[in-house]
């Protein structure tokens, strides 16, 4: 396989979009090692170069290199999440070492930090913009973070570490993906179905036809797990799917136990060896917590202050479901069933009557048009052939004076090939040009939404919906940068603030005027009956604070083991996860399960340590999106200052400060136990 860009599309830097269509697995490792090669000679040149240093041709340099190198990779990465095949699995771990060998040495290479060090104390640092200044105070800090300042055993020693996480990382993702895969529950007695949906039924008979089998097929990805869990009439039943789901990668041939273990004792070494008393101090310098024990203290303040509002919801569930449904004791498996038979009862509610009110492609079309009003972007699809799978979609952005913005790809549906959840990706960040014009960005939004069944269009969800709005959220941040320097651009902003655009943008979802843009049946056109949008109002705070102790048991968790718990000790880190899960469930024993053999976000998703970012954002979200109530929730005022202010900014200024511009004030602590719990 040639390495030239004639030959290899991983090493082309033709117009975007990427052409995703003509990567094979044979290009990823030639094209990888092809891209390192030619950056191992550029950083050579870098360092050998005797001109007196300065930002431009020292700092502003490296970046440059390593963001081509970078640009080489993203497609395979996004390629593994998305269209996963052994081949192309093999290619990708042969060069990830390599890959992450590169990055780790750059902070090592002792003759690239002296020349870092001379250019931030040379004398043009003097008139050097705000935003350069900052890139190059945050280098400096990155390269000491990394090691910098370590001897040469040292230095071997976090160079080896950040290699095999890498791998480790790749390989718990993996797992999680194949045990998903390697699971079913086909049934062929209709009889088995009850309480399912049309929906529900029409997606596992799919399913079944998908794989040449008779009856109904159900898996472990999201859209139908969820649906039996919530619907199914069979307590037998729900118990093997929920016991299959929180019990994923538990075992061979895909057991994550081992790794738990050994990611968690690697994070703690590599910390220690960079000066850090464990890896939450570490993660959390440069985030606006500040430090693991910030992040523990909120955790623990919000759940303090959620519980006696949980514990009313535990006691009123339980009792709802011994009186009306005969569920006593209640189960780990009772409780999505529970919860949605007490919300019918008490609001008239079923979720899925809201479903034929929101078909996929209506949904999106509604973000676009809340985003043309809000923030002047419009998207326009565009037939391309680079796409990956059939499935994929292709738009352009456009700001309100007609400049391309640039690109991004939607891939909604779930499919055995693609990993679970959803996500958005920045391929490509562009933003102003050094010659004053616009390089482009190109981004991907991926999820597991419910599919379409037969001639029936995508229904979502109203959580389905509330996650397309998140996603596109976190493209906008990507999408509307405005930062020169692309390190500082885009969603390259602490965890604890990245969540910001993407949160605040589901709080559209509940509000008439936006949905009457969008929310219509999928046969009629009607819009939502008033009656149905006064059920939905009245059930949105419906066991509010189940949910966010649910995510204060993720984010404890996350903590938990990466500040308290001691990898050394030789305590079982599952069974630990157990302890502390069990603290936020109706009874202990519902934490018996594998659950953080499956906890992708932490241990190969890039929140470890970071989970509490999750509410962290929901106050400033909470808080910032009262400015629109105020203001107007289409006001192009507030939205051009939320621009300005937010989505345009990444990381070039501190995020609190952004805040402070936005809203002209501290954040509101008490904003989101307000907006969720209804506290005074």
């Amino acid at each position: 396989m040639s390495n030239t860009p004639e030959t290899n599309p991983l090493l082309r830097e033709d117009p975007l979009p990427i052409p995703f269509h003509h990567i094979r697995a044979e290009h990823v490792v030639p094209g990888i090692r092809a891209a390192l090669a030619r950056a191992e000679t550029e950083l050579a040149a870098l360092v050998a170069d005797t001109a007196e240093r300065s930002y431009e041709n020292t700092v502003g340099r490296l970046e440059e290199i390593t963001d081509r190198l970078a640009r080489a990779i993203r497609p395979v990465g996004v390629l593994v999440a998305v269209m996963n095949s052994p081949e192309l699995r093999e290619a990708y771990e042969t060069v990830l070492p390599e890959f992450s060998a590169f990055f780790a040495r750059i902070a090592l290479n002792g003759e690239l930090w002296r020349a870092v060090r001379a250019a931030a104390e040379s004398p043009g640092v003097a008139s050097l913009d705000r935003v350069r200044r900052r890139h190059l105070e945050k280098t400096v800090r990155a390269f000491i973070r990394a090691g910098a300042d370590l001897q040469p055993e040292e230095k071997e020693r976090v160079e080896a570490l950040q290699v095999e996480l890498s791998q480790l990382q790749t390989e718990f993702s993996n797992h999680v993906l194949d045990s998903t895969n390697a699971w079913e529950l086909v049934l062929a007695d209709e009889a088995e179905l009850a309480g399912l949906p049309e929906s529900a039924r029409a997606q596992a008979r799919a399913a079944a036809e998908e794989k040449g089998v008779e009856g109904w097929r159900f898996t472990l990805h999201q859209p139908s797990v969820t649906a039996f869990l919530q619907y199914s009439e069979r307590r037998d039943l729900r118990e093997r799917i929920h016991r299959a789901y929180v019990n994923r990668a538990s075992e061979p041939p895909h057991d994550n136990r081992p790794l738990v273990g050994r990611i968690l004792a690697l994070r703690r070494e590599l910390a220690r060896l960079l000066g850090f008393r464990d890896w939450a101090d570490y993660e959390l310098q440069e985030a606006m917590a500040g430090s693991g024990g910030r992040a523990v203290e909120f955790e623990e303040d919000l759940t303090r202050r959620t519980r006696p509002y949980w514990e009313r919801e535990m006691e009123a569930l339980q009792a709802f479901a011994r009186d009306e449904l005969g569920l006593d004791p209640l189960q780990p498996w009772d409780m999505a069933f529970a919860i949605e038979q007490m919300r019918r009862s008490r609001f008239g509610l079923d979720a899925e009557e809201v479903r034929p009110y929101f078909p996929m492609d209506r949904v999106q079309d509604g973000f676009f048009e809340v985003a043309r009003r809000l923030f002047g972007v419009e998207v326009r699809e565009r037939k391309v052939e680079n796409v990956w799978h059939p499935e994929v979609r292709f738009y352009d952005a456009f700001d309100e004076g007609g400049r391309r913005l640039g690109g991004f790809y939607t891939d909604w549906f779930p499919r055995e090939s693609k990993r679970g959840g959803a996500w958005m990706s920045g391929v490509v960040l562009g933003g102003p040009a050094q010659d004053g014009g616009w390089d482009e960005h190109l981004a991907t939004i991926v999820g597991n939404m419910s599919p379409p069944e037969g001639e029936r269009p995508a229904l979502l969800t109203h959580r389905e919906v509330e996650t397309v709005f998140h996603e596109m959220g976190h493209l906008l941040h990507h999408m509307l940068s405005r930062v020169e320097v692309r390190e500082l651009g885009g969603t390259s902003v602490p965890t604890d603030w990245v969540e910001l655009p993407s949160q605040i943008m589901e709080s559209w979802t509940w509000e008439r005027p936006a949905l009457d843009l969008f929310a219509r049946h999928w046969q009629t056109g009607e819009p939502i009956p008033e009656e149905l949008f006064r059920k939905m109002k009245a059930a949105r705070t419906f066991m509010a604070a189940h949910h966010q102790m649910r995510q204060l048991a993720f984010g404890t968790l996350d903590l938990e083991l990466h500040v308290l718990f001691d990898p050394e000790s030789g305590e079982d880190p599952v069974a630990r996860s157990r302890e502390v899960m069990s603290r936020f469930h109706v009874r202990p024993d519902f934490a018996r399960d594998h659950f953080v053999t499956g906890f992708t976000h932490i241990f190969a998703g890039g929140y470890a340590a970071g989970y509490y970012s999750y509410l962290w954002s929901e106050v400033l979200v909470a808080d910032a999106f009262s400015r629109f109530e105020r203001e107007g929730l289409f006001s192009r005022e507030v939205g051009s200052a939320f621009v300005d202010a937010v989505l345009s900014r990444g990381d070039d200024t501190d995020p609190a400060e952004l805040f402070r511009e936005f809203m002209g004030r501290d954040p509101d602590p008490d904003a989101l136990l307000r907006r969720n719990l209804g506290a005074e």
